[in-house]
């Protein structure tokens, strides 16, 4: 049997095992990381090079069709395969306490979900190596002075190191998709937590980038509620700001409140 890609669940299989190889070879373990969760796995296609790189590797689809071709065709994958919708599933529940790593060719309807979501269980996920539709991945991993670094880009790297790695054409895959892929490998820094609340930073992140043509002092001029601050970063746009620089908006944003 085969699996017949779905639209609605944006799947599109890769079929060049050369890219499989590459993006499971990339993969770096990182902190001794060698427990994976990849998101979506298909017919397997980038499972079988995961496994090759002796890894433990655990897979979960959405798909019922999947899982059940999984299960045919994986057999060292047995009590491993687990058919959950990843973006509603509480991972310590399924993973335990212990470090894993996320890959995939990720789903381009959720990949900006997926990602948020594991930045909530950023301390748990040491490393994310999958692909992405091009333009996606490219915000993710772009520095400051660029039309695409934007919230995505701020919020990943305030907690991830992240690595542009290669461009992928349409035609390696089964439907192709209209558009170019990246893959992307993100590793988790030493900022353990922000010297902010982190709820207010994401907050001044949004409102600044929501309106990214302003300059930011009339973006969170919402967050001040009325009171008035003044700094060199208020008089520019947000594409500029470094992560530490945010920082620092969101700590003076933070004192207009005391």
């Amino acid at each position: 049997m085969s699996v017949r890609a779905k639209k609605h669940l944006g799947q599109h299989f890769l079929k060049d095992k050369n890219i499989c190889r590459k993006i499971a070879q990339q993969y770096g373990k990182h902190q001794g990381c060698a427990k994976v969760l990849e998101i979506g796995p298909g017919m397997g296609a980038l499972t079988e090079f995961l496994l090759e790189e002796e890894l433990d590797v655990w897979v979960m689809d959405i798909d019922t069709e999947s899982i059940t071709y999984l299960d045919e065709h994986f057999t060292a994958l047995k009590g491993k395969i687990i058919s959950s919708d990843f973006l509603k599933t509480d991972l310590v529940k399924l993973m335990g306490d212990e470090p894993f790593g996320v890959v995939g060719n990720f789903p381009y309807n959720i990949s900006s979900q997926i990602l948020f979501k594991c930045l909530e269980y950023r301390n748990q996920i040491p490393e994310i190596m999958g692909m992405f539709q091009k333009e996606v991945a490219v915000r993710v991993a772009e520095k400051p002075g660029s039309k695409q670094y934007g919230i995505l880009s701020v919020l990943l790297q305030a907690f991830y190191d992240i690595e542009y790695c290669f461009t992928v054409d349409e035609h390696v895959f089964s439907p192709p998709p209209k558009v170019k892929s990246g893959v992307i490998r993100c590793v988790r820094n030493d900022r353990a937590q922000l010297p902010c609340d982190e709820k207010l930073f994401i907050r001044v992140v949004k409102a600044s980038f929501n309106q990214r043509r302003k300059t930011i002092r009339n973006s969170i001029k919402p967050l001040l509620q009325g009171q008035t601050i003044d700094h060199p970063y208020l008089a520019l746009r947000p594409e500029v700001l470094s992560v530490e620089q945010f920082i620092e908006l969101t700590q003076l944003v933070e004192s207009t409140a005391v």
